[in-house]
C-alpha cells in the first residue's frame, strides 16, 4: 500500500511539474502588436526567454521590407547592422505566472528598458520601464 501511495504522489508531482513547464512556455511563438505595427518571435534558451524582431513599421524603409539600420544604438559598432532579426528582448525568467528580470531594446530610440511580461486572456502584456514597473508602458501583443 505504501508503494502505491508513493507512486501516486510521484506521478502527481511529475504531472504538476509538466503542467507548470507547459504554462511557462505559453510565451513561445510569434506575436504581433494589437496595432499590427510590429512582430516578434519569442524563444527559449535553457530557462530564459528572448525575443527577436521580425518586422516593424518603424524598423523598415518605406518599401515595408528593407530593414533600417540600428543607427541609434549606443554601441557604434552595432549601428550598421540591420534591425530586423536582432534579439531585442533578453533575460525573461518565468516566476509565479509572470516573466520577470528582462530587458528590452527599442531600436528606433536606441534605448534599453527593464521589462516584465505576462499572459492575460491569451494576450501577451509586455511592460517596459525604468527602475520601477509602476513607471512605464505596457504593449499588448496577439499570438499569431
Amino acid at each position: 500500500m505504501k508503494k502505491i501511495k508513493s507512486t501516486i504522489v510521484m506521478v502527481f508531482i511529475a504531472i504538476t511539474s509538466l503542467m507548470a513547464q507547459n504554462k511557462s512556455d505559453d510565451i513561445i511563438g510569434i506575436w504581433e502588436t494589437e496595432t499590427k505595427d510590429a512582430k516578434m518571435e519569442i524563444f527559449k534558451d535553457g530557462s530564459i526567454y528572448y525575443g527577436k524582431l521580425l518586422w516593424g513599421d518603424k524598423i523598415v524603409e518605406s518599401d515595408g521590407k528593407t530593414s533600417k539600420k540600428d543607427s541609434k544604438n549606443t554601441d557604434e559598432k552595432l549601428r550598421s547592422r540591420d534591425i530586423i532579426g536582432i534579439v531585442n528582448l533578453y533575460g525573461l525568467r518565468y516566476e509565479n505566472g509572470t516573466y520577470v528580470d528582462g530587458t528590452i531594446y527599442d531600436p528606433p530610440s536606441g534605448k534599453t528598458y527593464d521589462c516584465k511580461a505576462w499572459i492575460e486572456n491569451g494576450k501577451l502584456q509586455l511592460r517596459g520601464y525604468i527602475g520601477f514597473s509602476l513607471i512605464g508602458r505596457t504593449a499588448t501583443w496577439n499570438k499569431l
